[in-house]
């Protein structure tokens, strides 16, 4: 099987290559990116040891597909996976829009013209900024936790939030050009008879995760803890309460194989991959965790919250292990450990991501 990875020099892409390769023969893996995201060319030299073979090349320019050899399926692991771009400064809304939406209509085309079934790893983020903030929550051990005895909005359990949940907006740019993208690929795949999946993930992480403040979470807190670089909890009153799931994306190994399966069908086509509750935990309790290993230190409080903060959000699941027997296999502690033992082979990490002195 021939499959594209867009974006393949990222974390998530990189990961997924490494993984698949190790755990099925007679795979082939074309890889595309633009290298823009600091820390992407460190992957580069690992994959083509594995026999990827890499294209430069932007999904922003249609003409870049051009040179691109057929294949069977493509995996679009190529975004701008902030929820603050275009609003942060660091780029501007147009940008973001062109990475990813006009990129996922360039990638639709490319899987048109050559016949490939297209899986979009999507986000958490498409779901309602208002629905997640209204939602009760309460403290407990250092971390927001559900009010059980509450309305909860349609869509909402105590194992997390499901593909019913509401995706009226706000839901950020970020999260409206991941749900246009995944409409437009549903549209595609039905009106040019080409499968798609819509896989919408949580938090991933692990080892290698270019992390910052805005993206990577996980992996920025560790490394600069261990660095005794300066942290702040931010919104809430600056409690550090907040709190996401995290998955290790080789967890989405078995899904993938699944669904690029010859004949592979199931009604459901967008689901949700999480870590869920039990892999769930908050930036006051990650401080815990490293200060346990690293030595403790102080983490700075700024109480305002902004616009795209919200209390609590865990994916629930149950629907990704219904209809195709999925769930994640690597938990918290070793997610977390991987990512501390890689932060201490590469004390240049944080320069590595893009986060200068």
């Amino acid at each position: 099987m021939n499959i594209l990875i867009t974006g393949i020099c990222g974390f998530v892409g990189s990961t997924l290559a490494k993984a698949w390769l190790e755990s099925q023969s007679g795979l082939t893996i074309y890889g595309m990116d633009n290298f823009i995201r600091a820390g992407s060319e460190e992957n580069r030299k690992e994959l083509l040891a594995l026999g990827v073979r890499l294209f430069h090349g932007d999904i922003r320019v249609a003409s870049d597909f051009e040179t691109l050899p057929p294949v069977e399926w493509v995996i679009d692991a190529a975004a701008n996976p902030s929820v603050l771009a275009g609003v942060d400064g660091r780029t501007s809304s147009r940008q973001l829009v062109e990475h990813n939406l006009l990129g996922t209509v360039n990638t639709l085309e490319y899987c048109k013209r050559v016949g490939a079934g297209f899986i979009l790893l999507s986000t958490s983020r498409v779901y309602s900024i208002a629905s997640l903030s209204s939602i009760a929550v309460e403290m407990s051990d250092s971390a927001f936790t559900l009010v059980l005895d509450q309305h909860v909005p349609y869509g909402l359990s105590a194992a997390g939030v499901s593909e019913l949940f509401s995706s009226s907006p706000p839901i950020s740019l970020y999260g409206s050009t991941k749900l246009t993208s995944e409409l437009l690929a549903l549209e595609y795949g039905e009106t040019f008879g080409f499968p798609v999946w819509i896989n919408r993930c949580g938090v991933l992480a692990g080892a290698g995760q270019f992390g910052r403040p805005d993206q990577g979470i996980f992996a920025f807190w560790i490394n600069a803890w261990l660095r005794r670089r300066a942290l702040t909890y931010l919104g809430f009153g600056g409690s550090g309460y907040q709190v996401r799931d995290v998955l290790h994306p080789r967890d989405l190994i078995s899904l993938l194989r699944k669904q690029t399966a010859p004949g592979a069908n199931a009604s459901v086509r967008i689901l949700n991959l999480g870590g869920g509750v039990v892999n769930s935990l908050s930036l006051a309790q990650l401080s815990d965790w490293c200060g346990q290993r690293f030595g403790e230190q102080e983490v700075r409080r700024n109480p305002e919250t902004r616009r795209f903060d919200i209390p609590w959000l865990v994916m629930d699941a149950a629907q990704a292990k219904s209809v195709w027997g999925w769930e994640p296999q690597t938990a918290l502690q070793s997610i977390l450990e991987e990512i501390a033992l890689h932060a201490r082979q590469h004390p240049e990490w944080l320069e590595v991501s893009g986060m200068v002195s």
